[in-house]
């Protein structure tokens, strides 16, 4: 080939009209999900698009309202135990008590303060009555002309001044009030009991230890009313009403199968995850099956299913 001829052959391939698809060399990576909120107690089996009301299948642990660890409220021996685990306690009962030698001791003697300034409190009025017996004394013999007007005035200002006394020793006494109402607190702290009626799950302690302010005491826990709590897309949002009835059952139980109703729906939906919570309560049944459920034990809650329920049921 010439040069004439190959300088042709390479303008006609650069006035080629056929578009040139561009070159991404740094294409941006694909815009992730939305953050997902913080694990919840339940998870759902989300349904297919096309058909919104399918029935749900949540999954999640059995809980109840009442759980917490009892701490102590102050330092000191625990001196004696009265609750261990399994034991079930009823509401104020005295699980643990607390070295209290030395508040009792403190408190008797804001007690005898306080008996000593409420019979000076006695004492100071008798003898303001004494005052003020004077003063009239005095203002009647100055009508009569028998005294000058300086004895009057000075009759009169004993009076008040004796007055000024008493207040100053009746705020006394409501501080000594004070003070013992403070110690009768300490004293109550000594005395570690139940917050409500549940069973004890753990005990972190023994006799005789030493424990601080703010040290794990019990794990109690309530037997009762047993909850799941859930959430569900927006979708679902107004579906579901106060007093629904789902089925749930439990993998580690089966052929086991009670009923929950919806007790809370939140009235709002959350912005940064776009659902909704829902808690509903276990019926309660005393008979022998439902005493296998407790709490935190996995449940598994079905919605819409042939129990006689749908999502698109209405109040």
């Amino acid at each position: 080939m010439t040069a004439a001829a190959f300088a042709f052959a390479c303008i006609a391939g650069c006035s080629d009209d056929r578009p040139i698809a561009p070159s991404i060399t740094n294409a941006a990576a694909p815009t992730p999900n939305p953050a997902t909120p913080a694990a919840t107690p339940a998870a759902f089996s989300p349904t297919p698009a096309d058909n919104p009301n399918a029935p749900l299948v949540v999954t999640g642990p059995i809980i109840v309202e009442h759980q917490l660890d009892l701490t102590a409220q102050r330092d000191g021996i625990i001196t004696k135990l009265l609750a261990d685990v399994s034991s079930r306690v009823k509401a104020g009962a005295l699980m643990a008590q607390l070295d209290d030698r030395q508040i009792v001791a403190n408190l008797e003697a804001a007690r005898a303060k306080t008996r000593g300034i409420d019979a000076e409190i006695r004492d100071l009025k008798a003898e303001s009555e004494v005052i003020q017996a004077d003063y009239d004394r005095a203002k009647r013999r100055w009508d009569l002309g028998l005294i000058a007007e300086e004895e009057l005035q000075h009759a009169k200002y004993k009076t008040e001044s004796e007055q000024w006394n008493i207040k100053q020793v009746v705020e006394q006494h409501t501080t000594a009030l004070q003070d013992e109402r403070s110690l009768e607190i300490e004293l109550e702290k000594t005395r570690v009991t139940a917050p409500f009626s549940g069973l004890v799950a753990r005990r972190y302690v023994r006799e005789g230890q030493n424990v601080a302010k703010g040290d794990r005491l019990f794990w109690i826990t309530a037997e009762s009313p047993l909850l799941m709590r859930f959430t569900l897309p927006e979708k679902y949002f107004g579906r579901l009403h106060h007093g629904q009835k789902f089925e749930v059952t439990s993998a580690d139980l089966p052929g086991e199968k009670h009923t929950a109703s919806v007790r809370e729906i939140s009235p709002v939906i959350d912005p940064a995850s776009g659902t909704f919570e829902v808690l509903v309560e276990l019926a309660p049944d005393h008979g022998a099956d439902h005493s296998k459920f407790r709490p935190g034990m996995n449940a598994t809650l079905h919605i819409g299913t042939n129990s006689g329920t749908s999502l698109g049921a209405t109040p």
